[in-house]
């Protein structure tokens, strides 16, 4: 899982880099100036011999911008899921290897602890009347971030990391609508919603009862119809997209025309049963193995038809009435 995790964390710094600064270090005030660029560094540092073990940092991140006098800044992310596990003096030679490739001493190393713990904030070498070493990182702990200060906010890493903040159990439906929307009204790519929104839910599972909570007063009872309309599209978007790629893979074979036809087919008929099988499990808890085998069978224009009329039915065998 903490494999997981540190994938998940890499992905999100380097999809939204400065958004990821501001959010996990907010001690450091960038300059306030749109053409700052993020630049990925490598990862695995080069060795001094080709026998020697490497050291491979987490996520280092370069960031420039014109018209400024001073040099840029590198950036040490570190996604940190066991706290016992992380080492102060691994992190130290990281930076350290780092600023010697780069010729600067313009570096901030940032760890990331997912579920907080005891961990070592600073390393002194030197004796009791000397300090040789100091060194010392931001430390962002997510456990400890109260959930309601972020609720609104326009930083998107912030709104996709609720789930991992502070928050009484009552606000949690309201802290995974708020992750939801945040996701859909401040990214405008259909394809980084899809992504995301599965960062979204592993971080925080919904009980059956929350799941219908969620359904009734987030999705099913909004005036506007915005987020449910939103929600439903990017199921949609994603089966239709999983579908094309499948479809042109085993299509290739008689030709890319008639591969993209079927992947097409194939996409809309998956995006229409991963959001009715979604929308049933908000409304209804599980899926019963007949619905479910029914609810993959059917075409697309039944599909469609269940999908409109589950809001208006109270028990999950009406819908197909």
């Amino acid at each position: 899982m903490s494999q997981t995790h540190d994938q998940n964390f890499k992905n999100l710094i380097l999809d939204y880099p400065v958004q990821a600064i501001q959010f996990f270090a907010p001690q450091i005030t960038l300059p306030q100036n749109d053409n700052v660029r993020a630049i990925p560094l490598r990862q695995e540092q080069l060795k001094e011999k080709l026998g020697d073990r490497y050291r491979e940092l987490d996520t280092p991140i370069m960031l420039e911008w014109p018209d400024s006098d001073k040099k840029a800044l590198i950036f040490l992310l570190e996604e940190e899921s066991i706290a016992a596990r992380f080492s102060i003096t691994r992190l130290a030679h990281y930076c350290l290897d780092i600023s010697e490739l780069y010729k600067t001493t313009r570096l901030i190393p940032v760890v990331i602890f997912i579920k907080g713990g005891h961990y070592q904030q600073v390393l002194k070498l030197g004796t009791d009347h000397h300090t040789f070493l100091h060194f010392h990182y931001i430390a962002c702990d997510l456990s400890t971030l109260n959930a309601s200060e972020y609720l609104d906010s326009d930083n998107l890493v912030a709104r996709l990391n609720l789930p991992l903040m502070c928050y009484n159990e009552s606000q949690k439906v309201a802290t995974y609508a708020q992750a939801i929307k945040g996701l859909m009204t401040i990214e405008q790519s259909i394809t980084q919603q899809i992504k995301y929104i599965d960062f979204i839910d592993q971080y925080i599972e919904l009980s059956t009862e929350e799941q219908t909570h969620y359904q009734t007063c987030y999705l099913k009872e909004n005036s506007e119809g915005e987020q449910s309309m939103g929600h439903a599209q990017l199921l949609r978007d994603e089966g239709i997209q999983q579908g094309i790629k499948q479809g042109i893979q085993q299509g290739m074979q008689q030709g890319v025309q008639q591969g993209m036809q079927q992947g097409m087919q194939q996409g809309v008929q998956q995006g229409e049963v991963r959001l009715l099988l979604r929308l049933i499990k908000h409304k209804f808890g599980s899926i019963p193995v007949p619905i479910r085998k029914k609810v993959e069978q059917a075409d697309t224009e039944s599909l469609l038809l269940w999908a409109d009329k589950i809001l208006a039915v109270e028990r999950v065998e009406d819908l197909f009435t």
